[in-house]
């Protein structure tokens, strides 16, 4: 039989009922003959509980330790899950992310996975045990305790079913899939059966929620199928329709993928736009102006120079909205002084829509439909980039419901 990963998210393991069910699911699987590894988060609320309590003893603590403390959350969640197993009268053993163990670089609080040593973990296998790994975390090369930063269960899980050669990784989430878009915003949007890594690369980067986008990078550079499901199904459902339901992350040419053009809508309402007015059309002057703003740490996302009008032009770019007044100082301290720039046009409410696909490739028109839509709308566009599978737009905030609602009519995702 096949060898499994399974991630299960905090809200799946958020209880201690819900940990007995994520048991007599993996029991069902393992009742099966495959060779299953689990990997859990910590349970629904605890990391943000640890490091609140650490925030109340200094308000900068040491990251080092930090990583310390909040790997205690997954640790806690896998000792648990073993237990529910081994009721279910399943032989299961649970490693900490040292254990194993999961090397990674010395970046605290958001290290990289170097390597996986699986030769422990294949001996448990081969006795028949399910064995379960803290997600999260890992080791450095000085034996120093890590994690990989906000949803990095995701991506553990994903590297151990590379590491391990698994058929497939199943991510086990509170939804049942990917989405043509949010339902919240679109109630007749659909779940896609299959989805390649490309496109699940754009949609989470571009506002999808669903899977963190370092686990998707992972999952497309080691080719490892990943699927998105739900735990919150009878956890004793026929294993055959659970093994086919949920949403296939895959390769393009590995079997059939949607038909659609275009396969999602994605969006984000944390947008943020400057426009740095009368900079010297010279070269040089977008390194002077993003220059200061990278230094600090501040990531932009869309940017658009304008045509030269008598040597000067505006220079415009999106970044997060939380980052808006930080960068508005850079750009005032910093750069308008050394630039000579006239003065800065900011707009905090903007929302950036795309639409993605890998269908884009391959047919014309699409831009044009989706500009003449927004158009039919009244909703105009203020900044536009595109790539291969994707085009996206800034647009006002208030008409981002508006603009996802009309887009996903037009390219027929609800059909």
């Amino acid at each position: 039989m096949a060898l499994f990963v399974h991630k299960y998210g905090g809200t799946s393991m958020g209880s201690v009922e819900r940990i007995k069910n994520v048991a007599r699911r993996i029991a069902k699987w393992h009742a099966a003959g495959h060779k299953i590894v689990v990997v859990p988060s910590a349970m629904s609320g605890e990391t943000n509980r640890l490091l609140g309590l650490a925030r109340e003893i200094s308000p900068f603590p040491d990251v080092r330790e930090m990583d310390m403390l909040a790997s205690t959350g997954e640790q806690a969640s896998s000792a648990l899950l073993a237990i529910a197993l081994q009721k279910e009268g399943v032989s299961a053993r649970s490693y900490a992310g040292w254990q194993v163990p999961v090397n990674t670089d010395s970046s605290y609080t958001k290290a990289r996975i170097v390597s996986i040593e699986g030769t422990k973990v294949q001996d448990d296998l081969a006795q028949g045990k399910v064995v379960v790994i803290t997600g999260f975390q890992g080791v450095d090369p000085e034996g120093n305790i890590t994690t990989l930063g906000r949803g990095g269960s995701d991506t553990s899980a994903v590297a151990v079913a590379a590491a391990l050669k698994a058929q497939e990784c199943l991510i086990y989430t509170d939804v049942d899939g990917v989405y043509t878009t949010d339902p919240r915003v679109v109630p007749e949007a659909r779940r896609l059966s299959q989805i390649s890594f490309e496109e699940m690369l754009e949609m989470a980067s571009l506002g999808s929620k669903v899977l963190q986008i370092r686990s998707v990078e992972f999952a497309g550079k080691y080719s490892v199928p990943t699927r998105v499901l739900s735990s919150l199904t009878d956890p004793l459902i026929s294993l055959e329709i659970e093994m086919s339901s949920g949403t296939l992350i895959n390769f393009e040419e590995d079997g059939k993928m949607e038909s659609a053009v275009v396969s999602g809508i994605a969006f984000s309402r944390d947008e943020a736009k400057i426009t740095v007015l009368s900079v010297p059309d010279t070269p040089g002057i977008a390194h002077s102006i993003l220059g200061p703003v990278a230094d600090a740490n501040i990531e932009v996302d869309m940017i658009l120079q304008n045509q030269s009008v008598s040597g000067t032009t505006d220079f415009s770019f999106t970044v997060n909205r939380n980052d808006f007044k930080h960068t508005v100082d850079v750009l005032r301290n910093q750069v308008i002084p050394a630039v000579k720039a006239k003065d800065l046009a900011v707009d905090e409410k903007v929302a950036k829509v795309s639409i993605v696909g890998v269908g884009m490739r391959s047919h014309v028109g699409i831009a044009s439909l989706m500009f003449k839509t927004l158009a039919q709308e009244g909703i105009n566009i203020k900044m536009i980039s595109t790539s291969e599978i994707k085009t996206s737009v800034i647009i006002d905030d208030k008409y981002m419901e508006l603009a996802v609602r009309a887009l996903h009519k037009a390219f027929d995702l609800d059909k």
